[in-house]
């Protein structure tokens, strides 16, 4: 079994060059499902992580997303990518504390939103949580990749020059790798490879994309988020209704 260290490492390592598919369990059978396709890292999902706990994205507690953290990166032997929210604080000094608990886990990336419910930070507000953000991982002295997220999803309609101008000043605070979950289009991702110095992540979930896609354009990673979880549970849903209204499964 690889080390923490040389996980992140392998993580790091990952972001060099081509492109990687990562993508996210909800609990330890995914994680090993993943591990066994041959997958070279994960990255955890929020709402996945939330419906396995009966609750709705975004209710999870600050304990209980590092508890569940723990145990992916205890599951399977492959680097973890935390989806650690908005840092579960509003503030700088707070988001860098709870980061410094995240990093302690054991994953060997993790992300930080500029999403304040249903609105984004003010955008000196958010790179000042992700400047802090980075301040604590270089604290830790742990090789960790710090993900600087803008939610474009909360855009109405999405507004690519005010998502490239928060991703450069993610990057310009410290973030690694930088993510626009929302984007829909392929030549919105192919605009932020040109004109973004960082490794780029995409999210497939709804596109019709492909990674082969997304590698074509330059996108360094690409993760699907609760896609994964949410087919498992419709399937569930559907099995369980069959049983309770037929009193029989599918054959």
């Amino acid at each position: 079994m690889p080390t923490i260290a040389e996980r992140r490492a392998a993580f790091r390592a990952l972001h060099q060059s081509g492109c990687f598919a990562i993508p996210n369990p909800w609990d330890g059978g995914s994680a090993r499902l993943m591990q066994e396709a041959g997958f070279k890292a994960l990255a955890s999902t929020s709402a996945g992580a939330a419906w396995a706990l009966a609750k709705n994205d975004g209710e999870m507690t600050a304990d209980e997303v590092l508890e569940h953290l723990r145990f992916l990166v205890g599951a399977a032997d492959l680097p973890v990518n935390a989806d650690f929210e908005a840092g579960f604080a509003d503030t700088a000094d707070g988001v860098a504390a709870n980061v410094t608990r995240c990093v302690e886990t054991g994953v060997a990336g993790l992300s930080i939103e500029d999403r304040t419910g249903n609105d984004l930070y003010p955008i000196e507000v958010a790179v000042e949580r992700i400047r802090a953000a980075r301040a604590a991982i270089d604290r830790s002295g742990a090789d960790v990749v710090l993900v600087g997220r803008c939610e474009a999803y909360l855009m109405k309609p999405v507004d690519m020059d005010e998502v490239i101008r928060r991703l450069k000043a993610y990057g310009e605070a410290g973030a690694d790798c930088l993510y626009a979950p929302g984007l829909k289009e392929l030549g919105q991702f192919a605009r932020k490879v040109r004109e973004l110095d960082k490794p780029i992540n995409a999210n497939i979930t709804g596109t019709g994309l492909s990674v082969a896609d997304m590698a074509g354009v330059g996108v360094r990673r690409v993760s699907v988020g609760a896609a994964l979880a949410r087919a498992m549970w419709t399937a569930v849903d559907g099995h369980i209704a069959l049983l309770a209204k037929e009193g029989r499964l599918p054959s």
